[in-house]
């Protein structure tokens, strides 16, 4: 029994479950209008919106890996479904018996693809979502969360507050529409900034909701008795529906499930993309370790109960994970208890709870995003690479303009070309000794050139090479160049020992290059040789026959035993005017005095 105790569980105690309590309270709270809203995004009743809230929020949290991330409806995953439902049902009205039942059985097939691919362990996709692609999801999403929140904020539309981008000077008109939801946010918004900053280990931000909520109930009281105007009243959350989660299977025919696959593929993508992002947002800020297997069938689950219990394709909820986690929660309970409390809030305190403003709601979400931006990590950014700090500025940017999935793909896809940008151009630095006389130090000639302000001498007949970064396709255009670089620069210098200690990995067109490069040397009278390749690149020159035309006495394990073979194999006549008599060897060549050895 104790290997199926969790980990979470061994730290666990009564103010712990307090805190956990108190953050699933406001998590399922803060649900209530966005899963009745995110619902009629999908073209769904209201009350399926609230049924994702509930069994999806409890299985996820005990079946994954993150303890803060809250699962359940977004926006993105309504809208998505909604885009495909409706090729798949054409004429068929949102909301519909048919449209919802279809909804439920696509939940259904999302949740046994999720549910594979944790089970199969593909998780390791999630490695490719790198810190600075995160960087600018979590930033971007940061924003979203602002824009959403505002309109709400300020109690006028949409359309009228984004529309001040083309005419500020309405600005001061828009926002005295509504002073009573501004006022009331505004409130919001401060007091919990302000008990987040003085009293982080207090609930401030259920505090702050029920100082709003109680502020808006005094507006309302003033605007009743006509102390206030008409333009002081506010927008609630209002009466809500029941929140019991019926179980059935979807009443569709059998025939019509496998004409849902394909677009159970392309949801099942677009909910994982954004649960792994979140998870790891999440934790990164947290300080927890991610298991992206566990994390994967914790949602494949979770839109498994989804299916049957009247809810729709759900995942990872950044307007809940994130409050959930500044909160306090410590332990995936929290969501637990989010899940659970759903129900008795609106089954026992919907008279209560619909005079919740939307404007405190608001305040609390546009707090979470501002904490979510993380200032000095982009200073840091900033200062470390302009290369990374570009990834993250065109991921916020399509965070902001593109569906989340997509953003967090194209974020990945920029950081993987970059690194495969870095990869196709390994470095390939000349080597040799910082000074003529003794005591003298193997170094990278270019470096200490460049520190002595003077030429450092080479062998005329050797090259000595160290490679670093690894060989394969995408590199080899640019070695091969360096290498003719190399041989046109001196001719003279008709052999080459290449270091490999820092060779990582050669693949098939790799080894193909080391083949031409030993074709050139040796037509030319030169030859090649290797210093310390790895075991696996070894392996590879054996598999496709380059160990055998190279020979393995051209393989050194060690400098010294390098030079010892190949300075006797140059050639005597260059030997014998050579001034230069860089190595030990050279005491041995014909034409100048011994040089003590080294």
């Amino acid at each position: 029994m104790s290997r199926l105790r969790p980990a979470w569980a061994d730290g666990l105690d009564a103010t712990g479950l307090r805190a956990d309590a108190l953050a699933g309270l406001l998590s399922a709270l803060l649900v209530l209008p966005q899963a009745i809203a995110f619902a009629t995004l999908a073209g769904l009743p209201p009350q399926h919106g609230l049924y994702a809230a509930v069994l999806p929020c409890i299985v996820a949290a005990l079946a994954g890996s993150s303890r803060h991330v809250v699962t359940g409806p977004t926006n993105a995953n309504s809208l998505a479904l909604a885009a495909m439902l409706a090729p798949l049902l054409p004429g068929v009205a949102p909301g519909s018996p048919l449209w919802v039942q279809t909804a439920l059985a696509l939940t259904l097939l999302v949740g046994l693809l999720q549910t594979a691919t944790g089970a199969l362990r593909l998780g390791a996709i999630a490695h490719f979502i790198s810190p600075t692609a995160l960087l600018g999801f979590s930033s971007g999403a940061a924003l979203l969360i602002v824009v959403h929140a505002l309109p709400d904020l300020a109690g006028v539309p949409a359309s009228a507050l984004y529309g001040l981008a083309t005419a500020p000077e309405r600005l001061g008109a828009a926002l005295t529409q509504a002073p009573g939801a501004l006022l009331t946010g505004l409130l919001t918004l401060a007091l919990a900034a302000g008990l987040r900053a003085w009293r982080p280990r207090w609930p401030f931000m259920l505090i702050a909701l029920g100082a709003g909520t109680a502020a808006g109930a005094l507006l309302q009281a003033a605007v009743a008795r006509g102390t206030l105007g008409p333009a002081w009243l506010l927008t609630v959350l209002g009466p809500l529906p029941s929140a019991i989660p019926p179980l059935a299977w979807p009443d569709l025919p059998a025939a019509r499930w496998s004409e849902l696959l394909g677009a159970a593929a392309a949801l099942t993508v677009v909910a994982l993309a954004q649960s792994i992002a979140i998870a790891k947002a999440v934790a990164e800020r947290s300080g927890q370790r991610i298991d992206a297997n566990r994390e994967f069938l914790g949602q494949g689950l979770a839109n498994l109960a989804a299916g049957v219990s009247g809810g729709y394709v759900s995942c990872g909820s950044l307007n809940r994970s994130l409050p959930n986690l500044e909160a306090g929660a410590r332990t995936p309970l929290a969501a637990v208890f989010a899940g659970l409390a759903v129900v008795p809030l609106v089954a026992f305190s919907a008279p209560l709870l619909a005079h919740i403003p939307m404007a405190a709601v608001a305040g609390l979400l546009v707090l979470v995003g501002w904490t979510l931006l993380n200032p000095p990590a982009w200073r840091r950014l900033a200062t470390a690479s302009r290369t990374e700090l570009a990834i993250a500025a065109l991921t916020l940017l399509a965070t902001l303009f593109a569906p989340l999935a997509q953003a967090v793909l194209i974020g990945s896809a920029l950081s993987l070309g970059a690194y495969l940008q870095r990869t196709a151009r390994p470095a390939l630095r000349s080597m040799g000794f910082d000074r003529a006389a003794e005591p003298r130090r193997f170094v990278v000639l270019d470096e200490a050139r460049l520190l002595a302000a003077h030429t450092l001498p080479e062998c005329p007949q050797l090259k000595l090479l160290r490679m670093e970064g690894s060989v394969w396709f995408g590199a080899t255009a640019h070695v091969a160049d360096r290498l003719q670089a190399l041989r046109d620069a001196a001719p003279g210098q008709r052999h080459l020992l290449v270091m490999t200690k820092s060779m990582n990995f050669v693949d098939v067109a790799g080894s193909a290059l080391w083949g031409q490069e030993l074709q050139t040397r040796r037509a030319r009278g030169g030859d090649l040789w290797f210093h310390r390749p790895r075991p696996d690149v070894l392996a590879q020159w054996r598999r496709d026959g380059l160990l055998a035309r190279l020979g393995t006495d051209h393989v050194f394990s060690d400098k010294r035993e390098a030079l010892a073979a190949i300075v006797p194999r140059l050639d005597p006549a260059v030997c014998a005017g050579c001034s230069v008599r860089l190595f030990a060897e050279c005491a041995q060549r014909p034409g100048a005095a011994p040089m003590p050895e080294i």
